[in-house]
């Protein structure tokens, strides 16, 4: 569902006419190598194209024209070979309206001590034609990104792959459409938001479709594909005996099965990335979805909760950045504390929709009774969620602007048995500790529901900020009350 090979960037080399032809060709040939490396790199998942080497305010107003009318350019790369005067760059980037990186780099890894010459040093001016560029941009408050090294590195290289990846997401945001089947889970605040805002924000669109327009194609699903999805079923997990041919809860699962196929023809058809529900609202289905809004995110789209389409955007943003790493990302929500004082913890999970691929281990296909909804028990999948670095990442529309809230947190390896939770969970601690990462949380605004991920690092969400142009805070080891107090006031007269 998420191919990040679709998608390009281009290299874009500034010279000038000031230095000779013979120049301009080995400008042109350093570029070609350049952008050759890092097309090839493992670490950067999109392709990277050579551009011809711009030396005039036209040529470059032209190629940040086309970088915007070509639908699968997702970034430019920018370096200066040589001193470019950044005069030039002004209608260019006045023009460009997708996301820039400025790789500060030399074609030369080290200085020829012996041969240096003053026609090596016209040539390979890096140092200071980029500072020439880092400067206008600066001047005209360009958000961009920033990458320092030599291009042969491969922190330099997994900087410029991470980017890209962030990149693709802002362009599947402008085009992403999230639906809502019912409304918001009533009297709740946080997943209510300005959707109008949103999509002057973001690009997205997010609308409402009736329950009954779900459950019609609900019931145009055939027995036929019903039967090949119970057989993968079997095939993939470990099935409790009542769910079973000819036990006593086949006819949920087979209920299951049919509200899934019917969830993916709806998302497919409508060409949707994220969707909502609601247990409020489920008129005319039997249950409400459980395994199928697990696998539906395992496949890539976005889910939220309780009429929560910020998350669900989110979840199906976080999915298309990490497309093809290991590891996962899911809705998640912060259920319950452990509050020992030798081993505090918090408890993630939800009632059914948590995603598989944050698994550890053996994931179990169970059906059991659900408190809230008024309907049949639902099947759902059971796991417990891997240990390791993660993000807990919140969405917040605080009414005059956007915050994107991160929380880094460590996931334990769970050695303790839930017999009586049916559910998929995590265990985490959060950073810096568990007393400073709630207050700061809960000062921040930050919802329950975030977008959980095992694959991003706070990097990636900080440039995903910039390149949106919205509000970013982070709860990490560093993080102190008094410095987060001082940072949301600053931030509020800074986005007043």
């Amino acid at each position: 569902m998420i191919e990040l090979q679709a998608y390009e960037v281009w290299f874009v080399t500034g010279s000038q006419h000031l230095y000779g032809e013979e120049t301009l060709r080995k400008v042109e040939e350093h570029s070609r190598i350049l952008a050759k490396a890092l097309d090839d790199s493992s670490v950067i998942p999109v392709r990277v194209i050579f551009k011809p080497v711009v030396k005039t305010p036209e040529e470059i107003l032209t190629i940040c024209k086309q970088a915007n009318a070509t639908p699968n350019c997702v970034g430019i790369i920018t370096w200066m070979h040589t001193f470019s005067p950044s005069k030039m760059w002004i209608s260019g980037l006045n023009a460009l309206q997708i996301p820039l990186l400025h790789l500060h780099t030399q074609f030369n890894r080290d200085i020829p001590f012996d041969s240096i010459d003053m026609d090596f040093m016209n040539l390979n001016q890096s140092a200071h034609g980029d500072r020439e560029f880092g400067f206008i941009m600066s001047r005209m408050r360009i958000n961009r990104k920033v990458v320092v090294g030599h291009w042969e590195n491969e922190s330099v290289q997994k900087k410029i792959g991470s980017w890209t990846r962030v990149a693709v997401g802002k362009s599947t945001l402008k085009t992403m459409k999230v639906v809502r089947f019912g409304d918001n889970m009533r009297q709740v605040a946080v997943t209510e938001g300005d959707k109008v805002a949103a999509e002057i924000a973001f690009g997205l669109s997010v609308n409402t479709h009736g329950v009954g327009d779900l459950v019609e194609v609900i019931r145009q699903i055939s027995d036929a594909e019903i039967q090949e999805l119970m057989q993968e079923y079997e095939d993939s997990y470990q099935l409790m005996p009542s769910l079973y041919q000819n036990g006593s809860a086949r006819s949920s699962l087979i209920e299951a099965a049919r509200i899934e196929l019917g969830l993916k023809a709806f998302l497919h058809d409508g060409g949707y990335g994220a969707y909502t529900n609601t247990f409020e609202d489920l008129h005319g289905m039997r249950q409400l979805p459980g395994i199928g809004s697990q696998r539906m995110m395992a496949a890539g789209y976005g889910y939220g909760g309780e009429g929560d389409w910020k998350t669900a955007a989110l979840v199906r943003l976080m999915k298309v950045m990490a497309a093809g790493l290991p590891g996962g990302n899911s809705f998640m929500e912060d259920y319950t504390y452990h509050f020992d004082p030798q081993n505090p913890m918090v408890l993630g999970s939800h009632m059914l929709e948590i995603c598989p691929s944050i698994a550890a281990g053996k994931i179990s296909c169970e059906v059991h009774p659900l408190g809230i909804g008024g309907k049949e028990d639902p099947v759902r999948l059971v796991f417990n969620g891997a240990p390791g670095p993660a993000l807990n990442v919140s969405l917040i529309d605080l009414g005059n602007r956007f915050r994107l809230l991160v929380n880094e947190v460590e996931a334990v390896e769970i050695d303790r048995e839930f017999p009586k939770l049916p559910t998929a969970r995590v265990l985490w601690k959060p950073q810096p500790d568990m007393e400073t990462g709630l207050h700061a949380w809960i000062l921040a605004g930050g919802a329950h529901h975030t977008g959980y991920s095992q694959n991003l690092t706070t990097e990636y969400i900080e440039d995903l900020a910039e390149m949106l142009g919205i509000e970013l805070v982070v709860i990490d080891k560093n993080t102190t009350i008094r410095n987060l107090k001082s940072t949301l006031t600053l931030n509020e007269i800074a986005f007043r």
